[in-house]
């Protein structure tokens, strides 16, 4: 009997949940005969005995076609349906709250908690006038399971959201970039690393935990002008001091 395949023929046939799994397996690994057949296991809905009755011609032929997939280039898309409800991209999303952020900034970076980052972005839709729509206030990352979403989605909600934080970073050099071309400590660097986003909402609460939740729902660049302000009025007391020790 002969095995027919359905092969993905863009990113609106392939679910976060299947990329995931296939990251999972092959990220940072060569391209072996087996991550190769895993491939077309996992995008093209077959077992692997079956995959393994494909000719090795055929199979590459179809991982060169799936992987020229992942290079397309992608755009944002606002709204789309999954499991009967209608869900939306965050439509003011430089007026997020502060934890949506940190939230965002934390899953983005792991691609097995990708679903939580999208579930940030976009949430059921509660009002549509023509092109306007509002969504649902943010609760929770966990809140919705958007596993299923199509990876064009994914894509271009990533991309649009990588081109708003890098905007962030340029308006606040003072809390990204390089200590003001100061040299951190070895001590400092693993302090941040381990400790991340918590040292900002300690500093915004004043090291209050019970204002931690009052702190997560403000507007991130309220948030993020406080902090800035409060990093350079630091160093510029710091300055003075070593001046007037001189």
């Amino acid at each position: 009997m002969k095995l027919k395949l359905n092969i993905p023929e863009s990113l609106k046939e392939i679910t976060l949940s299947q990329y995931q799994q296939w990251l999972k397996i092959a990220e940072g690994e060569e391209m072996t005969d087996f991550i190769k057949q895993k491939m077309i296991e996992i995008f093209c809905g077959v077992t692997l005995k079956q995959v393994m009755q494909i000719k090795a011609t055929d199979v590459d032929e179809i991982v060169n076609d799936l992987s020229k997939l992942f290079k397309q280039s992608v755009k944002l898309i606002n709204k789309f349906t999954l499991d009967g409800v209608e869900y939306g991209f965050e439509p003011k999303i430089d007026e997020i709250s502060f934890g949506a952020y940190i939230d965002l900034d934390t899953y983005m970076a792991d691609w097995q908690q990708m679903e939580k980052a999208m579930s940030v972005l976009f949430r059921p839709v509660t009002f549509t006038k023509k092109k306007k729509y509002l969504i649902e206030e943010y609760e929770s990352a966990t809140k919705y399971d958007l596993k299923e979403m199509t990876l064009d989605i994914v894509f271009g909600a990533l991309v649009f959201f990588l081109e708003t934080k890098e905007r962030i970073t340029e308006t606040y050099p003072e809390l990204f970039s390089e200590s003001n071309g100061n040299n951190p400590t070895t001590r400092n660097e693993s302090f941040s690393n381990k400790w991340g986003w918590y040292q900002s909402i300690f500093a915004l609460s004043s090291g209050n935990i019970l204002k931690f939740d009052e702190v997560t729902k403000l507007k991130l660049h309220k948030c993020l002008m406080h902090l800035a302000f409060e990093k350079d009025k630091y160093e510029l007391e710091q300055h003075i001091l070593k001046s007037h020790r001189k």
